[in-house]
């Protein structure tokens, strides 16, 4: 580790604004539950392996990862989320009969980055290797974990454009306490930790979100939506929009309508807050809106329904004849085209697609996915669609040859585990501490 002197300094400010925090974290509805427990993790088991999983999204990440891990020798595993919904998913996703015999698993929160906090957690979990999931950089985290030598890796590592400017502007403070290997799941997420982290052995890898990816080959099971849908008109469904995108797909639903008014269009909004001044908007264009929950039997003929029930949009997919999938219209990242398409259904996004640069601009090749310029382009290919929708069948096939050709991300990311858990064996476990650390290499830590 670089020895930066101004390091233990900063800390000490750190620690400062953690301990002012502190108690409005306290109050937090979110937080009290598990505010001791963040605060002073004396109840943390040692562990050879501390994987930590923010929320749902990591946490089924880590779950992929743990099925693909085969130690030949027994390993304990410490798993820690942030969010209750994480803690959800990993207690009731990893079943003992799922995974290795050779694996003992320990579930846990994880604790505030409070200097205090972080370096008793280390301390007590004494990991020989900390993995942390696609973005999990907590400077207290790391630096303990230094302090320690344990071996960190990055997994699944991913670094937008705009936190990658961030993270260069402190380059010097994150090199002092860098992790050993990072894979990314893209040449450009890689380029940008190698700009943060240019010591680093950084490669990429297959996003492990490919693993858990399915393609539906039958409908599922009738949702609320299609109940409603009279059988002879085609559904258009225009998803997870989010309110800078409001006046465009407004624009999109009249084209739409004046192309092939026969037809059923149903408006699923990013947010339930935006129902209500959506519906408003609406309504100002002189459009007949319906709202989800006022609907009570088979549409009559044609119709626009703002859908106002929360988790139904999947089983809606199923059932639709195009979907558009917003938060791409405006530069917002983009929303999951990959869940239609997935089942077929004809799916159109805008330019705007940057958080899910890792399925790769291929996907646009496979007839799928379409990938417009702006709305008008957007909506003439929905038009298209509703028009000629082609072989559902052929779009499965495709997207389905697409996902297994990306596969294979979780068992990577369990082999550059194990790998780095191995490395560390020689020695007796009772005296893994004393063999990571050496005298005279261990910095300061006074608060």
């Amino acid at each position: 580790m670089t020895k930066c002197a101004f390091i233990p300094n900063i800390f000490r400010f750190y620690n400062i604004l953690w301990d002012a925090a502190l108690p409005f974290l306290k109050q937090h509805p979110r937080l009290a539950p598990t505010f001791d427990r963040r605060i002073n993790p004396v109840h943390l088991q040692p562990a050879d392996i501390w994987i930590q999983a923010a929320s749902a999204g990591e946490a089924y990440l880590a779950v992929s990862i743990i099925k693909a891990l085969n130690p030949d020798r027994p390993v304990t595993m410490l798993l820690t989320t942030t969010t209750d919904q994480g803690m959800k998913i990993l207690t009731q996703e990893l079943l003992p009969e799922e995974f290795s015999h050779h694996i003992r698993l320990c579930f846990d929160i994880f604790p505030f980055d409070s200097p205090k906090a972080m370096n008793n957690a280390v301390q007590r979990v004494n990991p020989a290797v900390m993995v942390l999931l696609e973005t999990e950089l907590w400077p207290a985290h790391l630096y303990a974990l230094k302090r320690n030598h344990t071996s960190v890796l990055i997994i699944n590592g991913r670094l937008s454009r705009k936190s990658g400017r961030n993270y260069r502007l402190t380059k010097a403070f994150w090199q002092s306490f860098a992790p050993e290997r990072i894979l990314a799941i893209s040449a450009k997420d890689a380029q940008r930790f190698s700009q943060v982290f240019p010591h680093t052995c950084i490669g990429t890898m297959d996003n492990i979100k490919f693993d858990r990816m399915t393609v539906q080959k039958t409908p599922g099971k009738v949702s609320a939506l299609a109940a409603i849908v009279p059988r002879e008109l085609p559904l258009s469904v225009f998803a997870s929009f989010r309110r800078q995108e409001e006046p465009q797909i407004l624009d999109m639903v009249k084209t739409l309508l004046e192309e092939v008014p026969n037809q059923v269009i149903a408006l699923f909004p990013r947010h339930m807050h935006r129902i209500a001044p959506f519906l408003k908007k609406l309504n100002k264009t002189g459009l007949n809106v319906y709202q989800g929950s006022q609907i009570s039997s088979v549409l009559t003929g044609p119709a626009i329904i703002l859908w106002d029930r929360f988790g139904d949009l999947h089983q809606a997919y199923s059932h639709a004849d195009v979907v558009f999938v917003g938060g791409s219209l405006a530069p917002l990242g983009g929303q999951n085209f990959m869940e239609p398409a997935a089942l077929g259904i004809p799916t159109i996004t805008g330019p705007h697609w940057q958080d899910f640069a890792w399925v790769g601009k291929e996907i646009f090749r496979t007839g799928a996915v379409t990938r417009c310029n702006n709305w008008q382009h957007a909506v003439k290919t929905m038009c298209s669609h509703l028009v000629n929708s082609g072989s559902r069948k052929t779009r499965i096939d495709a997207v389905s040859r697409y996902i297994s050709q990306k596969q294979g991300g979780a068992q990577t990311a369990a082999d550059a585990i194990l790998t780095s858990w191995e490395a560390k064996q020689p020695g007796a476990v009772a005296g893994r501490k004393k063999s990571r650390r050496s005298s005279g290499d261990t910095l300061p830590l006074t608060y």
